[in-house]
This record gives structure tokens, sequence and C-alpha cells, in this order.
């Protein structure tokens, strides 16, 4: 991810000093104040799904497809939607591709920031207090018919246990005790996730599951996209445990996608 530069010579309507002493260690409030261009504009119309979470016995998988629509046209075949937050959490997002980015970019530059000026890092509820305020202050993109809504799953040091966080376009919050999604697969992959999700996984197994979810979703909904073996394009999947962020490496996710084909 670029550097943010908050130095350019564009003019700001106070001091920076001003700026830092009225709005603490937020980076997204003292961009919001300032309107600053890194804040999210309307930058297109391709919309990404899908998104899902589950619990598994020593944390929480995370995985997204990674296509892009436009209207019934396929605009992006590898796109990533999911990335780490920090060491031990990750967000997604579905929805409008332009915003959704640029939640994701400003919510990571949003958690370096405070643990820069804090010295400490964000607890994990707070972490989930800053994204709903982010996605609450889009509601006006929302009322335009451009909505992008994350997920936000990870390790909580604190408490010691997995923990998956679902958003809707007004940014309330709600926490998921085995699993949760968003986006147009969604629903699909929830009915597989119902079948074959218990919290007692081992990881290879969750791994897998969260695959033949994203498979069963592809299947019915034509804007996610499934597995690509022709292509070697496979979802972006990531597990968070007590150790931290770890992504599952292709030819893993190979293994799981030939099983299903086969």
């Amino acid at each position: 991810m670029g550097e943010l530069v908050l130095d350019s010579p564009r003019r700001w309507p106070c001091s920076f000093a001003d700026l830092m002493a009225e709005n603490g260690s937020s980076v997204y409030a003292l961009l919001r104040r300032a309107a600053d261009p890194a804040l999210p504009r309307a930058t297109g119309v391709p919309h990404g799904t899908t998104l899902l979470a589950l619990h598994f016995r020593d944390g929480v998988v995370m995985a997204a497809d990674r296509r892009a629509t436009s209207g019934n046209v396929i605009a992006q075949r590898d796109l990533r939607k999911l990335e780490p937050a920090d060491g031990h959490s990750c967000v997604a997002f579905a929805g409008t591709v332009g915003f959704g980015l640029e939640m994701v970019r400003l919510f990571r530059l949003e958690l370096r920031h405070y643990e820069k000026i804090e010295g400490v890092g964000l607890s994990f509820p707070a972490k989930v207090n800053r994204l709903s305020a982010m996605v609450r202050d889009s509601l006006e993109r929302v009322m335009a018919g451009m909505a992008a809504v994350p997920l936000l799953a990870g390790w909580d040091e604190d408490e010691r246990r997995g923990r998956i966080f679902t958003f809707d376009v007004s940014g309330a919050a709600a926490e998921e005790r085995d699993f949760g999604g968003a986006g147009s697969g969604w629903h699909f992959a929830k009915g597989a996730l119902k079948k074959l999700h218990r919290p007692d996984l081992e990881r290879d197994e969750a791994v897998g599951v969260a695959v033949r979810a994203l498979f069963d979703a592809a299947d019915d909904d034509s804007a996610t996209g499934g597995p690509d073996v022709a292509r070697g394009i496979h979802p972006t999947v990531a597990v968070l445990t007590a150790g931290g962020y770890a992504e599952v490496p292709d030819v893993e996710l190979a293994r799981h996608a030939d099983a299903l084909v086969a």
C-alpha cells in the first residue's frame, strides 16, 4: 500500500498542528476534516462479491472470490477484495469496487496511524467502531446506489479468540458466532456453510469448507467467481489465529479446487 503524503502544496483549512489537536490519532477524521483527495471518490461502477468468514477450532478463516462485474459483464477476474488490516485481522469488501478498495486502504492506514501516534494498536472492539464509522459516513453514496460494505475478522488478543463482524450499509455491526458474509452470492454460500460448518473444524477442513461454499455460490450467482482452474485464479483465503494473519497459498487452494472438480 502506498504511503499517504500529507504535506502536498494544496491549501489546508487550518494548520496541520490544529488538525492533529482536533482529531487526535484518527487519520480518517483528519482527512475528512481537511477534505483531502485521499478520501473515496466516485471512480466507477464495477461491483465485487462474495465474502465469507467462519470460525474453526483455532481461529477464523476468511475467503473472498476474485470476480468484479459491471452489469452482466465480467469487469475483472482477479480482483483482490481481502487484505490484512494488521497483524491479527483482515478486512474485505463487497459492492462498488472503487469505494470498497478505498475503504480498505483507508482502514489499514487508520490502524497504522493510530499505532504510530499512540504507541499501541487498536483493540478489536475499537477496530469495529472505526470501521463502522467509515461505513456510516458513506451514506450519501448508498443513496446514490453505490454501496460498499466490509467484512472484518481476526484474532482478539485481549479475549484470546477469533471474531467475525458483518456490517450493513448504515454502519451497524453484528458479531457472528459461527459464520458470516456479504455480497450477492453470500446467501448461496450460507446454505453450504449451514451443512458443512462445525466449530471443531481443523485448519485444512475449514479452508476446504470456505472454498466449497464459494464454489456453491458461484454455481448459482453469476456475479460470483468460483475457483478458475483453467486460468489458475483462486479465491483469496486467509487464516487468522493467535499466531496472526496467514494467507493460504495458491497451491493449497488448487488442491481443494481440484478435489471439488473431481
